[in-house]
């Protein structure tokens, strides 16, 4: 358990994993909403464990292609699938639904409809291909920076939007102060310099592209942020980031 004692920021980056992954963490309290600020560094850890099953593979001569599936496999594992579940929901409720209660339902609904089937599909198609292209070159950084920028939309929509439902994992947790917003954007522009160099501003800039428009469609279409909102965000913008880097 982390007592009481324990520092503030361990905590948070405690409760980011306990949150954010399938990882088996002690956690003697829910993670306050300003340990936002850590979540970059839980999508790095995240990466990196991928990436290094990624690396045995292909040290036993497993081609690009597969072992991109099993890093993104390994991912999926890590994160019980959170993200990609809230992107086949996202898709299904904000295009499916004639106003916001229906959306809303939508979105809440366990079943995957026609809109969520295709996003899903077609953003892990594009995570793949460019994940694929970016190990054949053997740019590892780029798997970790990509794990670091991907989960500053999360804070940076629950910063900025209100929750539309009221309930749920993203109202459980709670509106993080822009300050801690700000945090974690730097702390993943700082990570993702390290490991994949000056690329990494242009992996930042077209990821807050793809996770602003989904933010201004939400608040079009529902008023605000869901918990399935914020991991499209986490899916939209790390394939934005390895888009980039397979282009680079």
């Amino acid at each position: 358990m982390i007592s009481r004692d324990s520092t503030p920021l361990l905590a948070d980056l405690v409760g980011g994993f306990g949150l954010l992954t399938r990882i088996p963490v002690p956690l003697a309290r829910a993670p306050r909403p300003d340990a936002c600020w850590g979540w970059p560094v839980v999508g790095l850890a995240v990466a990196g464990i991928a990436a290094v099953a990624g690396a045995v593979a292909m040290g036993c001569g497993v081609p690009a292609g597969p072992a991109a599936a099993l890093v993104l496999g390994v991912q999926a594992l890590l994160t019980g699938g959170l993200h990609e579940d809230g992107l086949a929901d996202t898709a299904d409720g904000l295009f499916g639904g004639r106003d916001k209660e229906r959306r809303l339902e939508i979105m809440k609904d366990s079943r995957i409809g026609s809109y969520g089937t295709l996003a899903l599909l077609l953003v892990t198609l594009l995570r793949w291909s460019a994940l694929a292209a970016v190990l054949s070159a053997g740019h590892w950084g780029a798997v970790l920076a990509a794990g670091a920028i991907s989960r500053v939309p999360m804070a940076a929509l629950m910063a900025a939007l209100p929750n539309a439902r009221g309930s749920g994992l993203s109202a459980m947790v709670g509106q993080p102060s822009q300050g801690a917003a700000y945090a974690a954007g730097a702390l993943a522009v700082v990570l993702a310099l390290v490991f994949a160099g000056w690329a990494a501003v242009p992996m930042a800039l077209l990821a807050a592209a793809a996770a602003s428009g989904l933010g201004a469609y939400a608040k079009a279409k529902i008023g605000g942020q869901t918990g399935d909102i914020l991991g499209a965000s986490q899916q939209l913008a790390e394939a934005a980031v390895l888009l980039v880097a397979a282009s680079l």
